[in-house]
């Protein structure tokens, strides 16, 4: 039986004027909000020379000044929450390797509303109620798991709430409960289809159709990788905790063409990342999101450091984003050449002989930066049936593949080093693909 891929809410595929309409409402009471209820916004306003009251149309959000993760940090822990402790039922953070984490709070309605949008994902991604939804995202502060918790049993689902880690025992639980659905991170979903293969499942028998992979960028031949080993229909969900955590945009699975933006909810931006400017639709820049139904932690201009242009709508009435590539601060410069990882892992997935599991070392010498990347062989290329000296020829061909790969459609020079099958450590979560060595100038 198909799918129902009608949409969970009306607004979905309402008129332009209609959702242009609420967004504007909405805009308005999220900004006065922010302003009357947060020290930060009302100070911040004020410096730049601007009120809640100059806003009168989508446009002029332009004109307020934009938030970062610095701003976030400052106010650390509570002091950017609009609402009074009493009102706050959960809180989440960010991992803090960088700094002070970042920290979000929620209301009983900033909760609803989240679950409604993550419901609203798992819809366009081709579930329904009654499927059963693995969840191998991280339970606890990262919003991962817990947000694809809730929505999933706000859908009408049966959740199977594994987290991460565990990987063996995930395989065994995906074989005996035989879920329809799986949510968590692309990296991760590599290592349960090794563990696959390893145990032998025979993927035909499973009833699993569904991969809905988030929380790190990830490339189109990752989804053919996924798709293909796995006999499923991989999406893409997008999210962020600052502006909730995930369901701030999901991919249809009918049309695989980009997330759509629950724009009822986060009102987009594209900005040039250098000048701020706002760039028209169809434009790459660094995406920004404003939040227009959020209580405990309204977000103005939010930076979010990613990548992507906006879309028309396809099969729903709200802009997409192209599939996000990098992050600002993922890009190395390379010789004065801009590199995301994600480029990279497009060469590396394109060469057969090569597993998807790689890394990125990036180091410097004699004041030049330099990047090696460390891949895996496919375990039928680890040996060969004729002489070693046959093998060490193979691996330096298929290095020398990769690199001109790498030289040609990005424009860099690289070294390659291959290892065998199951060296380069495996991710339960958001994998560590650059290893940067270089010594801070």
């Amino acid at each position: 039986m198909k799918p129902d891929l009608t949409p969970y809410h009306p607004i979905e595929t309402a008129s332009i004027d209609e959702l242009r309409a609420l967004q504007l409402d909405r805009l308005k009471n999220s900004i006065r909000h922010a302003y009357d209820n947060v020290a930060f916004y009302y100070h911040y306003f004020k410096s730049h020379g601007v009120h809640p009251r100059d806003i009168q149309s989508l446009s002029d959000l332009a004109k307020l000044p934009m938030t970062t993760k610095a701003h976030l940090r400052e106010n650390y822990p509570f002091s950017m929450f609009a609402v009074p402790m009493d009102q706050i039922v959960r809180i989440h953070a960010s991992s803090g390797t960088t700094g002070k984490p970042t920290v979000v709070g929620y209301t009983e309605n900033d909760i609803q509303m989240w679950s409604e949008v993550v419901a609203r994902s798992i819809r366009a991604a081709g579930g329904q109620q009654g499927d059963m939804v693995h969840i191998a995202y991280g339970y606890g502060l990262f919003t991962g798991g817990l947000g694809a918790h809730y929505g999933a049993e706000k859908l009408g689902c049966t959740v199977i709430p594994m987290s991460g880690g565990q990987t063996a025992k995930q395989v065994q639980l995906i074989k005996d409960f035989n879920p329809d659905i799986i949510m968590v991170t692309p990296s991760y979903m590599l290592n349960i289809a090794d563990e696959m293969e390893r145990q032998r499942v025979n993927i035909k028998k499973l009833k699993l159709r569904v991969g809905i992979f988030g929380a790190e960028p990830w490339s189109e031949s990752m989804r053919q990788q996924l798709e293909q080993r796995l006999s499923i229909d991989a999406v893409d969900i997008y999210g962020l905790s600052e502006v909730i955590g995930p369901g701030v945009a999901q991919e249809c699975v009918e049309t695989k063409d980009g997330p759509t933006i629950w724009e009822d909810h986060f009102y987009p931006e594209i900005i040039n990342p250098e000048t701020g400017e706002v760039l028209p639709d169809g434009e790459l820049g660094e995406l920004v999101f404003t939040s227009l139904t959020k209580e405990a932690l309204p977000i103005i201009r939010y930076r979010t450091g990613d990548l992507t242009r906006l879309l028309p709508g396809s099969v729903r009435t709200m802009r997409r984003m192209q599939k996000i590539t990098g992050r600002t601060d993922d890009m190395l410069i390379i010789r004065g050449v801009n590199v995301f990882p994600s480029q990279i892992e497009e060469q590396v997935l394109s060469t057969k002989e090569l597993s998807p599991h790689y890394q990125i070392e990036v180091v410097r010498e004699q004041n030049l930066d330099k990047i090696k990347v460390i891949v895996e062989i496919m375990p039928e290329k680890n040996r060969s049936t004729t002489k070693p000296t046959q093998l060490i020829a193979d691996h330096e061909n298929i290095k020398n593949t990769l690199k001109e790969k790498i030289k040609s459609f990005i424009g860099i020079n690289t070294e390659v080093d291959i290892l065998p099958t199951g060296k380069i450590p495996r991710s339960e979560g958001k994998a560590q693909r650059v290893i940067d060595k270089r010594e801070p100038v």
